[in-house]
């Protein structure tokens, strides 16, 4: 029998399963704070739930929280985590220390159905939404964990194509009886799925950063097929519409291709459509991947572009290139292993 995997339920869900069982309401609570503040593998670790309620729990229920089955470590100090979950399916988490903080980008999907032609994930084609055990596995489990500064919903996947258990994965970190994390230290990345931006931007605090990599729709589109279905001028207004408050930030992700995006026009482009939006640009390196004839633009054209977006009083960093050594562009590891799996 396929035990129900305790791991990746809320406390509501975990106090609900206690009461199915005839246990107390409050075994529930004690679940949740040895899985997500304690991080416990077993239940025989969870010294204060009974015998009888340990047993009652194991003969339908399991913690499962598979370890990672690979590491890749750059001359950086990036580190590239594989995990090998249902099947021939693997998934890619990236650990990127830095002086003053530790961030993980975690995947949400295997493969990706949006397409993007820079992007390897979406080579693979989509496979599966992640669970939300899958999504909190890829944190729990890694051993830098208690280093955690930021999390950062940008590896493999489209987000708010399985926001459900994006949320929910969230919510877990947030909550007293999770990680109790402030929302702050968390963004989600998406391309513009317009109806799941609604629902995210209602039901989370989190930061939102959306992938821009050109001003023009007609560009666009060439790059990023989701233009077709949701307009880059109706998602702007979304997030035009929208009260942000102080505190919580909006970016918006910019790979730099050579000839193609990073020019003058480009720049008086941005600064018209984001007008009246309180935003960042990040700029971003292109990490080449096989098969596609887009190439970075050089360091200087970037440079340059940064400071003709600050000149046009765009807050602007460009990110910097980490873990290049290690298949650093999301999707590569992961590729590379589906690929020999079904050798």
């Amino acid at each position: 029998m396929i035990k129900d995997n305790l791991f990746g339920k809320s406390k509501k869900e975990l106090q609900d399963i206690a009461i199915t069982l005839g246990l107390p309401k409050f075994n529930g609570s004690q679940l949740a704070e040895w899985l997500y503040k304690k991080n416990v593998d077993s239940l025989e670790e969870m010294h204060n739930i009974s015998h009888k309620a340990k047993a009652l729990l194991s003969e339908s229920f399991s913690i499962d929280k598979p370890k990672y089955s690979t590491v890749q470590e750059s001359v950086d100090g990036t580190k590239k985590y594989l995990f090998h979950i249902r099947g021939q399916h693997f998934i890619e988490a990236a650990y990127i220390p830095e002086k003053d903080r530790a961030t993980l980008c975690v995947s949400s999907q295997v493969g990706c159905k949006m397409g993007c032609k820079f992007c390897m994930t979406g080579r693979q084609g989509f496979q599966v939404n992640l669970s939300t055990s899958e999504i909190l596995n890829q944190i729990y489990s890694l051993p830098e964990f208690h280093k955690l500064t930021n999390v950062v919903y940008m590896g493999m996947g489209e987000p708010f194509d399985n926001l459900d258990h994006v949320l929910k994965s969230i919510e877990i970190l947030t909550a007293d009886y999770g990680m109790a994390w402030s929302p702050k230290r968390i963004t989600v990345s998406s391309i513009g799925v317009i109806p799941s931006l609604k629902v995210f931007l209602d039901s989370s605090s989190a930061h939102l950063a959306i992938s821009l990599h050109s001003p023009f729709q007609e560009e666009r589109i060439q790059i990023m097929p989701v233009e077709k279905a949701y307009k880059l001028p109706d998602l702007l207004q979304e997030i035009k519409d929208f009260d942000f408050g102080r505190q919580r930030r909006v970016s918006f992700e910019y790979i730099m291709f050579k000839g193609f995006n990073d020019t003058k026009r480009h720049v008086n482009q941005l600064a018209r459509i984001l007008n009246g939006i309180n935003c960042r640009i990040n700029l971003i390196r292109f990490h080449a991947i096989p098969d596609c004839e887009l190439q970075g633009s050089d360091d200087a054209t970037i440079e340059n572009f940064q400071n003709e977006l600050k000149k046009k009083g765009i807050r602007t960093t460009i990110r910097a290139s980490r873990g290049e050594d290690i298949f650093a562009a999301c999707g590569l590891l992961s590729t590379k292993e589906q690929l020999k799996a079904e050798e």
